[in-house]
């Protein structure tokens, strides 16, 4: 080969020698991968250890004793629940008459990514035999839904995977009132709260003023002839409006802003006490009802420019109990 041909071949061979070189790894390289699978493995969610003989994505009835009484509940477990060891857990509670299966039937909370688990309220008082819970007029006598609330939480602690800091409370109606009580009874236990047409008697509103800020979210309709949208003296039940907005000075909330969405305005609430935010979510002409659901939840004009489930899950989504309360 002649010394021109050495020449015009050298340039070439050079750049394959350093294209062969990058294709080795350096220490650097081979630091920063190993850097990335040490912090895939790190946020990988760790497997549930509890076993269950439950199946994940299903439903199933469980019975306990509170008070000396058999009470029940229907818990769900998401798909996926057995690849993790932190799931939410939310307890809703059903109105008047009622039961944790129609609420399930109903609301929509069961598809959240979430265990959620719907119970059964005692035989109360009044017409009919009907199922109900305390802080209402109607309430079973004798019957401790506070203490039976705490004695749920355990039983589901005890045998599921759950992240203690973030367990929620909703309802409807009698059960949205009880909801409302247990973020004055039951501190440090609720990460928030989310009543959907309270049931707001007097009774639901103990303890309230010595409670710690606590993030609320209220939904309700306007034209709801159940539980007035703007109270019912006789009864006793506030203005919606009046109770929310005590809520907010409660927690120290600083500012507000409304906005409105076809027939649903929300207000929300800031700068509140250790991040307690209070939003309500007003529906003009909506009903006694379960906003955005598409089976049967009491009477009344049902809106679909919202889906309750998805408006509570956004809120209870941003909050969680951290050790200032």
């Amino acid at each position: 080969m002649s010394p021109r041909h050495l020449r015009l071949l050298a340039p070439a061979a050079a750049v394959a020698a350093v294209a062969a070189l990058s294709l080795v790894p350096t220490a650097t390289a081979l630091t920063h991968a190993s850097q990335d699978r040490s912090t895939a493995a790190s946020t990988r969610p760790t497997p549930c250890a509890k076993p269950t003989e439950q199946e994940p994505d299903s439903s199933q009835k469980y019975e306990l004793t509170s008070g000396d009484l058999e009470r029940s509940y229907v818990l769900r477990l998401p798909e996926g629940y057995e690849r993790r060891a932190d799931w939410p857990l939310i307890v809703a509670y059903h109105g008047r008459g009622s039961t944790g299966v129609e609420v399930e039937g109903y609301s929509e909370l069961s598809d959240l990514p979430a265990v959620v688990a719907y119970p059964d309220g005692a035989i109360g008082t009044g017409s009919g035999y009907r199922k109900a819970w305390q802080g209402a007029p109607y309430e079973a006598p004798g019957v401790d839904d506070v203490a039976f609330t705490s004695d749920l939480l355990a039983a589901i602690e005890a045998d599921h995977c759950i992240d203690t800091t973030r367990v929620y409370a909703t309802g409807k109606s009698n059960g949205a009132g009880l909801a409302a009580l247990l973020a004055c009874r039951l501190p440090g236990t609720f990460a928030a709260v989310a009543p959907v047409a309270p049931a707001l008697y007097p009774g639901t509103r103990t303890g309230c003023a010595e409670a710690p800020p606590t993030p609320i979210l209220e939904i309700h309709g306007v034209a709801d002839a159940t539980i007035p949208y703007a109270g019912d003296a006789d009864r006793d039940l506030p203005a919606i409006p009046e109770w929310v907005q005590g809520w907010a000075d409660h927690n120290g909330c600083t500012a507000s802003a409304t906005r409105t969405n076809r027939d649903v305005e929300t207000t929300r609430w800031s700068g509140c006490d250790q991040g307690a935010e209070v939003q309500h979510v007003a529906v003009d002409g909506g009903g006694h009802v379960w906003p955005g659901g598409d089976i049967y939840s009491g009477g009344g004009h049902v809106t679909h420019t919202i889906e309750s489930a998805t408006v509570i899950w956004d809120f209870f989504s941003r909050h969680r109990l951290t050790s200032e309360g």
